[in-house]
């Protein structure tokens, strides 16, 4: 049996999936995910801030402080494009409506949702249509996976009590890889493997405290928030992409998913805000529906930009440079 190349087929299959499967568990038979022990420590929604901290220190592993002038250019401009629009998306909502959001989409749900990314799916859409400056500028896109950038726009806000040491606690797992990275590459080799090997686990953290009779309630407010990160997320770095870089925009296209890894960022935020978390069980289906039509939709996008504007590779990119792609 092919289950796990089943599962990959599945749009962010490898957190959905754990992640479904424990919400079952959770809403029909509770009780196996507590039994205790080195059960409860890894399936129950206790070991949640673990797998969380170990894919903070994954994830920081991979990010190196030198890199070429263009994939820092790249990754720099796309990454505070997509966290901009999500930051204020998330401002101006607080703002005019409260914490609770608008359409039953709260601005916990917002923020964790259009600051972020898919990272795997962008890397594997510009390793089809861009170059390898696109692929390498993941190594700033990181940033975009795991709760960092909403922990960030919340506490530094004001609109989540965060204090400094809880702040710093939850980033120095992914100081501290980058640092190992950064002195020695054999930690990124030693580690790469565990960023893609925590994720089903987060999944199914998230899952184990989900119960399905909520499931009906996401439904219009969980397209909603897909479609505004791709909207909102998306235009912003389709339009910094085209305008800024002067690049054909497939980049910022594939940019305009919601990350998988943002599914955890509800309860990252309620474990040090307790404000929030009347707001984590809607978010994570939320964003759980977003994550999947996000990962429908964006490589059709991506494709759309691609062909109408050129490729990485295109020889006309290549030899007139992207503005003459922008003038068209």
């Amino acid at each position: 049996m092919q289950i796990l190349r089943a599962v990959r087929r599945i749009p962010g299959g490898m957190m959905i999936v754990p992640l479904i499967l424990a919400a079952l568990i959770h809403t029909f038979t509770p009780g196996v995910l507590t039994l205790g022990s080195f059960t409860s420590a890894i399936f129950s929604a206790h070991g949640l801030d673990a797998m969380i901290g170990l894919q903070l220190f994954f994830i920081g592993t991979r990010f190196k402080v030198r890199q070429a002038p263009e994939v820092v250019k790249r990754g720099v401009v796309l990454m505070l494009a997509k966290y901009g629009a999500g930051a204020i998306l998330g401002l101006l909502v607080a703002h005019y409506f409260g914490l609770g959001g608008i359409l039953g989409v709260s601005v916990l749900a917002i923020v964790s949702t259009v600051t972020g990314a898919n990272g795997a799916l962008y890397l594997s859409l510009v390793g089809e249509y861009g170059d390898t400056e696109d692929s390498a500028a993941m190594c700033i896109l990181n940033l975009h996976d795991g709760p960092f950038l909403t922990l960030l726009t919340l506490g530094v806000t004001g609109l989540a009590h965060i204090p400094a040491m809880s702040l710093l606690a939850a980033v120095l797992p992914l100081l501290i890889g980058a640092i190992l990275g950064n002195i020695d590459s054999a930690f990124e080799k030693l580690f790469a493997p565990g960023v893609h090997v925590v994720i089903p686990f987060i999944g199914f953290t998230i899952g184990a405290n989900i119960n399905l009779a909520n499931l009906a309630h996401a439904g219009i407010s969980g397209i909603l928030l897909g479609l505004t990160t791709i909207v909102i997320g998306g235009g912003a770095t389709i339009l910094a992409d085209r305008r800024i870089l002067r690049r054909p925009g497939y980049a910022g296209a594939a940019l305009s998913s919601s990350s998988g890894n943002s599914i955890a960022n509800p309860a990252a935020v309620a474990a040090l805000d307790a404000h929030y978390h009347p707001f984590v069980q809607q978010a994570t289906v939320e964003i759980a529906a977003s994550v999947v039509l996000t990962a429908i939709l964006v490589p059709f996008l991506t494709s759309y930009f691609a062909t109408r504007f050129g490729r990485g590779a295109d020889p006309e990119v290549e030899e007139h440079g992207a503005d003459a792609q922008v003038a068209h």
